[in-house]
């Protein structure tokens, strides 16, 4: 048995002091200090940071040099332990706008990584995949290749539909929305990289889609006249990812945001390429040339491609520029993304029954140590 004592424990939406985490895979017990025997054979002392649940990425394409999207094992490998220093402790391995056979073939590393023991305990989980593309509309492509853009098709990913939680999809195009009425049981559909208009948005959520993609990017905007895809992501009730890098989005929106989607419908997400975590220059993202200065990740003709946030920096910005409060902030990055996608019975929050995922942060959103499945993948 291992122990987290020293902590103030993210609990019931509150941080509490004088608790004691008792774990070895799964968390075993959650007790009052007072209560303890002082018996556990590794003891971590939190040393009055903050203990919170491991953040939960359900959109990340790359890290440190690696990318979903280069179909190998090794790259999945190196995503998952470089994400351990960033709090993260489960993601959604994150595709692009590729020809077919290259997206089969990222689906494919995924299978094999997933299901080889060994390889998949080496850091953060991989819980699922987010197909983002190639169901999209090419006049909202971003980053995306627009010649690879295709109408929905369940060829696609055959034979990995388990592994598949999210599928971004921009409902106006054909077939779209009768793939999105066809399969909402089956995945999560995020309306996203689309043109529609307020009430095809709208229709897409009758029909099934549970949430939208990097709000206010890559759709139509709120205008008083086109309310857009923005409005129906913000009064809809479905989840909501946000990229809270500022530069994707200005923060002084950022609370409007949360008033609007409230701690069970807003998850924050990375949106990271494989310049993450790397010295800034020139990388590839999709099969495009990506050039990383001063923070932003851009095409040569100037468009936002993708970004080099790390998750516990989104978690820092959102709570710096919003009266709301860490506490509040906490499950943006944990057990809401966890509920989207399914996986709440095990991740997203720190309850007995559920894996060791924890983390110990500083007062600046620090990461010092992160403990993934009951083992220490990183310490700063």
């Amino acid at each position: 048995m291992k122990a987290v004592i020293n902590g103030k424990v993210y609990l019931d939406s509150h941080f509490a002091e004088d608790k004691v985490i008792l774990f070895e895979e799964t968390i075993q017990q959650i007790i009052d200090r007072a209560d303890w025997d002082g018996k556990a054979d590794q003891i971590i002392d939190a040393g009055g940071a903050y203990v919170t649940p491991g953040f939960v990425d359900v959109h990340i394409h790359g890290f440190n040099g690696a990318d979903v999207m280069d179909g190998k094992t090794e790259s999945l490998s190196v995503m998952a332990k470089g994400l351990t220093a960033n709090g993260v402790t489960s993601f959604l391995a994150t595709t692009m706008t590729m020809g077919v056979p290259l997206i089969r073939s990222a689906l494919a590393a995924v299978r094999k990584y997933t299901e080889d023991a060994a390889l998949s305990r080496q850091g953060a989980e991989i819980v699922g995949v987010h197909l983002e593309g190639p169901f999209i509309n090419p006049k909202k492509k971003g980053a995306q290749r627009g010649e690879d853009i295709i109408p929905a098709d369940i060829r696609v990913i055959e034979g990995y539909e388990d592994l598949v939680k999210v599928i971004t999809i921009a409902p106006e195009m054909p077939d779209n929305m009768a793939f999105i009425e066809k399969y909402a049981d089956r995945f999560c559909f995020s309306i996203g990289h689309t043109d529609a208009d307020y009430d095809t948005a709208k229709t897409a959520v009758q029909k099934g889609a549970k949430g939208m993609t990097h709000l206010f990017n890559a759709m139509t905007p709120l205008q008083h006249r086109a309310p857009g895809v923005v409005t129906a992501g913000l009064t809809e009730d479905i989840y909501t990812e946000l990229i809270a890098d500022t530069i994707h989005v200005h923060k002084g929106i950022f609370e409007l945001i949360y008033k609007q989607k409230g701690v069970s419908r807003l998850i924050l997400i990375t949106d990271a390429m494989r310049g993450a975590g790397m010295a800034e220059g020139n990388y590839d993202l999709g099969g495009q040339e990506v050039i990383i200065k001063d923070g932003r990740c851009l095409l040569i003709d100037g468009t936002l491609a993708g970004s080099v946030l790390k998750l516990n920096d989104a978690v820092r910005n959102f709570s710096e520029s919003t009266t709301i409060g860490l506490e509040k902030v906490i499950p943006l990055a944990t057990l809401t993304p966890a509920t989207y996608i399914g996986v709440q019975d095990r991740k997203g929050s720190l309850e007995v029954g559920k894996d060791a995922d924890i983390v110990l942060l500083d007062d600046k959103i620090k990461v010092l140590k992160t403990i993934a499945r009951g083992e220490v993948k990183y310490e700063a």
